[in-house]
């Protein structure tokens, strides 16, 4: 499979909503494309209008998937989508990452402290708490009124959506978890009580997002990792030699070839969390 050329704008990394779809009608794709996608449509501003909401349908249209129901709290600034699609009863949760305009988002990466997640267990982050919590009772409304069964469900996000993904899915305990760019959320109890079953944790190379908070009062990641490399080769639980190394080229060939460009960030640390860079690897 060929890869989607490499974004290295701020534009990709600030402003994600501006790309349209990757979806196209009548292709048949993976539960892990669909779930990629939808992390990267969560960021479309339907909530603002009828013409953005317009536009996620759509979007989810050429796969095969009804106009979605939001789920929207104002006072954190947490959003979502889910969908079911009639033919093969398949659902798609997505959530939303942090949005840089947006001071209820920030003020949650901040909230780096960790408070019990009695919801499984352990212990959490908790900015990322206190936003999924906000809109969990919407989301059991949803699943009761569509009778829909979590073991049926895609829940997907990429950042901050991401790490509200994982909370979400030691609750739900979905048939697919799949996150990009996601940073740390709790402790090992936490960790434990993650079960979906298929769960994929995508980093890209250098994303700086994937190394926060930092491993330390009891931080870490979900035990597997699906590493992108900076040629979007993906590789299963790849040894840190291979990700340090190929870390180390990227980071030079980007300072030399991509940094210093008008409109693009300077960093690939930074550039390698554009949702679309994640898109790259399983879209031609």
């Amino acid at each position: 499979m060929g890869v989607l050329p490499y974004d290295a704008t701020r534009t990709a990394v600030y402003a994600p909503e501006t790309r349209d779809t990757l979806f196209e009608n009548g292709v048949p794709y993976s539960p892990l494309q669909l779930a990629i996608e939808a992390a990267r449509l969560a960021y479309y501003r339907a909530e603002e209008s009828t013409a953005q909401m317009q536009r996620l349908s759509t979007a989810l249209a050429r796969a095969g998937f009804p106009a979605p129901v939001l789920f929207v709290d104002e006072a954190t600034g947490a959003v979502g989508f889910g969908t079911v699609r009639a033919v093969d009863g398949t659902a798609l949760l997505a959530l939303r990452g942090t949005q840089p305009d947006n001071i209820s988002d920030i003020a949650h990466d901040l909230k780096a402290y960790m408070v019990p997640w009695p919801e499984s267990a352990g212990r959490v982050h908790a900015g990322f708490a206190g936003a999924i919590r906000s809109i969990l009772p919407q989301i059991r409304q949803w699943l009761a009124r569509t009778g829909l069964q979590a073991s049926r469900m895609i829940i997907t996000g990429h950042s901050l959506g991401a790490a509200m993904a994982t909370l979400l899915a030691s609750v739900l305990t979905p048939e697919w978890l799949v996150t990009m760019g996601s940073p740390r959320v709790g402790d090992e109890d936490f960790v434990r009580t993650v079960k979906p079953a298929n769960s994929v944790r995508l980093v890209d190379c250098c994303d700086v997002v994937t190394e926060v908070p930092p491993p330390i009062g009891g931080y870490t990641h979900l035990p597997t990792c699906t590493y992108l490399t900076s040629e979007a080769v993906v590789v299963a639980n790849p040894p840190q030699s291979l990700i340090e190394a190929d870390r180390s080229t990227a980071r030079q060939r980007y300072l030399t070839e991509l940094s210093w460009k008008i409109g693009n960030v300077l960093l690939r640390d930074l550039a390698d969390h554009a949702p679309i860079n994640y898109a790259r690897a399983f879209f031609v």
